[in-house]
């Protein structure tokens, strides 16, 4: 029975170091120190809740695979150069250390195993960024994911490495999972949005690793292929949503048995905090080779903030190559430390990246390439601006539409849907909203009304801002979904729609109106 003792602790760790600004990630590794230090032992069922954490983060990670969205050069160029140029940076930093602190024990394959561990970012600590600043639908948000995943299927790879079992022959019937797909999909559909629903994806995860263990392919790595095979559907998408939940509570347990193998020896303090500040120089390479693979600045510099840190794979790299006997177990509690050195530092570095670029936006510019340049979009006679072109703010297009024509303007960061909405003659160009130099751009003197649906409440705010910051004037309208919403916003003066309460007495109008019309016979069914 997982004892209570260890859930409080981690949970006021948690919150701690939410408080102090930092991951919650920190709190439980610390959480983990705290119990060692009470001579709390990791039981069994720990064990196996952390390893369910792992399996599910590598499920979560195959729904969410895009293959279209990795086979932009942008993205697979970036990683796999920062990945060979980090790899070899931290090859000869910790063989240096291996000479000058013999008792780290980092011969050449020790030196190999952790170099490629310090090559990745943490997924974790970007998407909690993103998500507390209001920007998981931005474009530096979709190039820093993008990065995370291609880096995730490396090390996926390598962990798969770590079983030493070649798989059998039979192993070639697992190509029917692809044909499969369809039924599984529906079994999803009949499922509901549920419990059952949440059960599926657990059976899917844990069930579909262990088909693959069966053909003699590691479990973890079946799940990230059986998430693949599933990505791009409605309902894979909503299912990622659900098991990230879980994977996030499980994983706490991978962290706090971390932890719990203790603190590093001084000469392995050392080492941490100096490799733990070194997370600070992965931005000094992502930059440029960002802008020569034709990234805007801004977003590259945005992405880049968020990138400059060590990642929890890594330590699921570490912690498996020790279990492999590739590496001292030591390493795990090293590497724990590093990891929480590099997100005390990358936390205000990604913080400030927005007020860097306005106060250095020349030079910036300066790393713009010509393709970059040349792809402005036009918002010439532009009156009414609805951002995000979703359900929401497609319907809010048509009904002004009707009345002002080509003086409305879409925008929206999804170019399959822009080319959508092209398609059926709407008026709307790619770009995010987010981005001060696209509203430099715009004659915001001739904007009359700004329209925002954006996904996200957090994200609404931080666009109406930027435009009052810039000079705007008009008038700014913005859809909320709840009522605590809709008073923060009238506080600092902008025009709120309530979805959900408005949507209420829109129904209610339109229900009236079909009852003053005569009704119209139905046929009969015999």
């Amino acid at each position: 029975m997982l004892d209570p003792l260890v859930i409080f602790i981690a949970l006021v760790c948690g919150f701690a170091a939410r408080t102090a600004g930092l991951p919650p990630l920190i709190g439980y590794l610390a959480a983990g120190f705290v119990l060692h230090e009470t001579n709390f032992e990791a039981g069994e069922l720990l064990h196996t809740l952390a390893d369910i954490g792992i399996t599910l983060l590598l499920f979560t990670i195959g729904l969410k695979l895009s293959p279209a969205a990795l086979l932009e050069r942008k993205i697979w160029g970036t990683t796999i150069i920062q990945m060979a140029a980090m790899q070899l940076f931290f090859l000869v930093v910790l063989l240096a250390a291996g000479k000058l602190l013999p008792s780290l024990g980092l011969g050449l394959q020790e030196s190999l195993i952790i170099a490629f561990a310090l090559t990745f970012s943490s997924t974790v600590f970007v998407i909690q960024m993103l998500q507390d600043k209001g920007e998981m639908s931005s474009r530096h948000a979709t190039l820093a994911i993008g990065i995370l995943l291609f880096q995730d299927i490396a090390a996926v790879v390598f962990l798969a490495s770590t079983s030493g079992v070649v798989p059998r022959p039979e192993a070639l019937l697992l190509l029917l999972l692809w044909p499969l797909r369809k039924l599984i999909m529906q079994i999803l559909a009949r499922a509901g949005h549920g419990e059952l629903f949440t059960l599926c994806g657990f059976a899917l995860a844990l069930g579909g690793g262990q088909l693959f263990e069966w053909f003699g392919i590691k479990a973890d790595l079946g799940a990230l292929i059986l998430g693949a095979v599933l990505a791009g559907q409605q309902k894979s998408k909503e299912l990622a949503r659900i098991m990230t939940q879980f994977k996030d509570l499980f994983l706490v347990c991978f962290f706090l048995t971390i932890g719990l193998q203790g603190w590093p020896s001084g000469s392995g303090v050392a080492i941490a905090l100096l490799l733990g500040a070194m997370a600070l120089l992965k931005p000094l390479l992502y930059f440029p080779v960002m802008t020569w693979l034709h990234t805007p600045p801004r977003t590259a510099l945005l992405a880049t903030s968020l990138l400059g840190n060590f990642s929890e794979f890594g330590l699921v790299v570490v912690a498996v190559a020790a279990t492999a006997g590739w590496l001292d177990p030591k390493w795990s509690s090293i590497f724990s430390l590093v990891v929480a050195v590099s997100f005390l530092l990358s936390s205000p570095l990604s913080k400030r990246a927005h007020g860097w670029y306005l106060r250095y936006h020349d030079v910036w510019l300066r790393y713009e390439s010509t393709r970059v340049r040349q792809a402005v979009p036009d918002t010439r006679g532009a009156k009414i601006i609805v951002l995000g072109m979703g359900s929401i703010g497609t319907g809010a297009y048509d009904a002004i539409a009707e009345h002002h024509g080509p003086e409305v303007l879409g925008v929206d960061l999804n170019e399959r849907r822009r080319s959508e909405h092209e398609r059926r003659h709407r008026r709307v160009v790619t770009a995010d909203a987010s981005d001060p130099d696209f509203w430099h751009r715009v004659e915001l003197g001739e904007i009359d009304l700004v329209l925002l649906t954006l996904t996200q409440h957090a994200e609404n705010i931080l666009v109406s801002d930027l435009l009052r910051q810039l000079g705007y004037s008009g008038r700014i309208a913005i859809v909320v979904r709840f009522e605590e919403e809709a008073e923060e916003l009238e506080a600092l003066g902008y025009s709120a729609f309530n979805l959900y309460a408005q949507a209420g007495a829109g129904f209610a109008a339109h229900a009236l109106e079909s009852v003053a019309q005569p009704a119209v016979p139905q046929p009969r069914r015999d």
